[in-house]
């Protein structure tokens, strides 16, 4: 039994499109056609004798090199308007880690969900003053529908009158969002 794969990657950095097509046989990639390159190249000997046939065909080489515009470009310009300008505002919540006396440790948590692209900041503030000791956030959570979520939590102590704000800047958002507790 053996295996044998053909992938075909494309790349896209900042206009250009970069093609990879790369045969691999038994997990071990043996030849590659790199656009940048422009040709076939051998990864091991197994490879040598293909990159050497389809470089000696230019209508295989011709081929090859029109694929970052005719596939990569085409199918990058598709997906963009689903992956790249995707927006989708995150919902925010607040709320302490345990019900309990006011005045006695706890955490308060920060939920930021349902939101898209996975960048974000979360930031606590105790009285219109950025709170930085005492943060912890969990990784950046993957909710399996194109959407994250993140806890960011903040140890204190309340005390009568304190206000403690979370705040959320995200490119789907035109200003932070804030939530008072």
């Amino acid at each position: 039994n053996y295996v044998h794969q053909l992938r075909q990657e494309c790349y896209a950095f900042n206009g250009t499109q970069r093609f990879l097509e790369r045969y691999i046989y038994n997990r071990e990639e043996f030849v590659r056609f790199d656009s940048d390159v422009g040709e076939f190249r051998a990864v091991t000997e197994l490879g040598r004798p293909a990159a050497e046939y389809w470089n000696s065909q230019k209508d295989i080489l011709e081929e090859e090199r029109a694929v970052p515009d005719r596939m990569c470009r085409h199918n990058y310009e598709l997906d963009e308007a689903v992956t790249l300008q995707r927006r989708v505002q995150p919902r925010v919540n607040v709320s302490p880690s345990k019900k309990g006396p006011l005045q006695h440790h706890n955490l308060l948590v920060c939920h930021v969900t349902d939101f898209y692209p996975g960048s974000i900041q979360v930031r606590w503030f105790l009285n219109g003053q950025e709170e930085t000791a005492g943060v912890v956030s969990t990784n950046l959570i993957r909710n399996g529908d194109w959407t994250f979520q993140i806890l960011v939590m903040l140890e204190m102590t309340p005390q009568q009158g304190d206000v403690y704000t979370c705040q959320v800047e995200h490119t789907s958002l035109d200003s932070p969002v804030t939530v008072e507790w």
